[in-house]
């Protein structure tokens, strides 16, 4: 019969971990004080404050629902252990073995919380691409990296919105804004944050020579409601024009799209996906919140990179990802020294493995 006892004692040492950064004890406290608040009768006069608590609500029951299943897990494979162990019966072993692998399992993917330190990683993030040097190989290269980020946040099960698309001159598009919603979008697309550099063959040179673009990715938090800066009418220009879509699909005939300009900061963001004026108006004005905040916090804070990153141009020599696919397959992360040579497996949204070598640099740089 194989001894699982220093395995299960390990185990058991991580689940108690999982007690402690995923807050346990201060989640269930909580959870009785919102609980008292959401069997008020008046709740939903105020919907938004409503929708805050029971999400809330709903994150935290999460959590302690995830531990005591962890809990019971283990307790349940130390007591088949001893039973075993007791009257030697090897038959229980397979039971027990995969049991381990599958608590393991979990673990090491429960494991990346604890790696998100940032005052705002649950958050939603608001992510922006934008081309860069490089001519019409920048801007399909940015168009690349627009699906690579939106099939990855669609595998995480996080809801990803189209705010923004500025079609490129010949291929690609020059500019795209997304809304990626989901707890810890931020925390985790925060990793991604900077210039990437393409070399490739490229598709659009006749003598097939070989070609650096770049593209670059901006990604700040949402606000909650109480954060929402003051922004004054005054300080706005408001430009109207007619949404676009390639190839002529999914074009508005009227003037919809919202173009934002923040005459203080020089911030501009547009909006042209929603159906209405109004409603792209709307989320323009979310999205040029969430910049003016992320500045402001720049200013605040000398430490900005713990929230907002580096600032670089989006050029040679800035790149924090550099994606090689000719002469030879590589992508390598200039920061943490990560790579891979499945790049087509990186350029269809399998960056898991980027953010969470991310997020270990971070915490090692931070000397959490």
């Amino acid at each position: 019969m194989r001894d699982f006892s220093d395995l299960l004692s390990e185990l058991h040492r991580r689940v108690d971990d999982a007690v402690g950064y995923l807050r346990v004890d201060a989640s269930k406290e909580r959870l009785e004080e919102l609980e008292a608040t959401a069997a008020e009768p008046d709740l939903w006069d105020d919907q938004e404050r409503a929708r805050a608590i029971t999400t809330e609500m709903a994150q935290l029951r999460s959590d302690v629902d995830l531990v005591t299943e962890l809990q019971t897990a283990i307790s349940d494979l130390e007591t088949l252990h001893e039973l075993a162990r007791d009257e030697d019966d090897e038959s229980l072993e397979p039971e027990i073995a995969h049991g381990c692998d599958g608590l393991t399992v979990e673990l090491d993917r429960l494991e990346l919380r604890a790696l998100f330190i940032g005052e705002h990683d649950e958050r939603d993030a608001i992510c922006s691409i934008s081309s860069g040097a490089g001519g019409t190989d920048a801007q399909d290269w940015a168009d690349m990296l627009l699906r690579q980020y939106t099939r990855w946040a669609q595998r995480q099960g996080f809801t990803v919105e189209l705010d923004d698309r500025n079609e490129g001159q010949e291929a690609g598009i020059s500019s795209a804004t997304i809304s990626v919603r989901g707890r810890y979008a931020y925390g985790m697309m925060q990793a991604e944050k900077g210039v990437h550099r393409l070399i490739r063959i490229s598709p659009f040179d006749s003598n097939a020579r070989r070609q650096t673009a770049f593209a670059a990715l901006d990604v700040v938090p949402t606000l909650e409601e109480a954060e929402v800066p003051e922004i004054r009418d005054d300080d706005l220009r408001i430009d109207t024009f007619r949404s676009s879509g390639a190839g002529g699909q999914h074009v508005n005939v009227t003037d919809s799209a919202v173009r934002i300009t923040h005459l203080p900061t020089g911030i501009v963001v547009s909006c042209q996906n929603e159906r209405s004026q109004l409603q792209n108006r709307t989320k323009a004005m979310q999205i040029l919140a969430a910049r003016i905040a992320e500045r402001a916090r720049a200013e605040r804070q000398a430490e900005i990179d713990k929230i907002a990153g580096d600032k670089r141009d989006n050029a040679f020599g800035s790149q924090i990802r550099t994606y090689t696919l000719a002469p030879y397959q590589l992508v390598k992360d200039e920061r943490t020294k990560f790579e891979t040579g499945n790049v087509a497996a990186v350029l269809d949204g399998d960056v898991d493995a980027f953010i969470e070598a991310w997020l270990q640099w971070r915490r090692k740089e931070q000397g959490s």
